[in-house]
């Protein structure tokens, strides 16, 4: 069976983390999968390519399992990060369009989920702790930067299309104003592009999870509408390397402003 996580060490104060864009499924759960759960549609898909090679010498900590197996960005406990509001639980039963992806009778049940905690969820946030701790000890301070996407139309969760660029600091309560800010200040000036902050995405278990400014670690997520480098958000869900060059240019100024002011946020 393929490692829960990837890990790739690096000496930079960020960490990005990618705890959706796996698409493992072990065959044993696959099977259980109908033929719209196949489709693996709800990936964020292509994301840690859209970042490779942003900044130099940071670390990248990804989950290789999908989503449909268990959520990493949710709460092990199973507490609902937008109470009121359709989302996906930590073992999802349907699509982020409301359709089933179990077959019939196949859903997982209470011993399944644990199952997959113990075996997916808990190893990749047990990666994911343990470099923040190591980071957060060479510099004293870590920025967990949790990448994200999603299509940029899904009635099932919002109304109308989402923002391409989407800050979530849980109302700005998991990282320094000055890491918001600066992350504000790119999406807000690139041209062609739309952004909202803490809009109908604040941040994630993770982020929400992490981010403990007065601890030294800092947490904030990006999700980003997959019309900005996908050529299109259906299947094959193909990336389009020239919407993503041009976005990658506002990443990677992103990530280095971040870093820069990284040193005046220690403890």
């Amino acid at each position: 069976m393929t490692a829960p996580y990837e890990i790739r060490q690096g000496a930079s104060p960020i960490i990005l983390g990618f705890p959706h864009t796996g698409t493992e499924v072990p065959p044993a759960i696959y099977d259980r999968l109908n033929d719209n759960g196949r489709i693996l549609a709800d990936t964020d898909w292509h994301i840690h390519h859209l970042y490779e090679g942003l900044l130099d010498s940071v670390t990248m900590v990804r989950a290789t399992f999908h989503r449909y197996v268990i959520d990493a960005n949710r709460d092990p406990q199973r507490v609902s990060l937008y109470p009121g509001q359709n989302t996906t639980g930590l073992v999802p039963e349907t699509d982020f369009d409301g359709k089933p992806i179990w077959k019939d009778g196949q859903a997982p049940d209470e011993a399944d989920i644990a199952a997959r905690l113990r075996d997916f969820h808990a190893p990749y946030h047990a990666a994911l702790a343990a470099e923040i701790e190591r980071v957060r000890a060479i510099h004293g301070v870590a920025i967990l930067y949790d990448c994200h996407s999603i299509r940029s139309h899904i009635p099932f969760l919002f109304e109308g299309k989402l923002p391409d660029f989407n800050v979530g600091t849980d109302m700005g309560k998991t990282c320094d104003s000055a890491i918001e800010q600066a992350t504000l200040t790119v999406v807000q000036a690139a041209q062609g592009y739309d952004s909202v902050l803490n809009g109908r995405f604040k941040g994630g278990w993770t982020t929400r999870h992490y981010g403990r400014p007065e601890t030294g670690v800092h947490a904030i997520q990006m999700e980003l509408a997959q019309s900005t480098h996908l050529q299109t958000e259906a299947p094959p869900f193909a990336y389009d390397t020239a919407k993503a060059g041009m976005l990658r240019v506002h990443l990677k100024d992103i990530l280095v402003r971040i870093e820069q002011i990284a040193p005046g946020l220690k403890r």
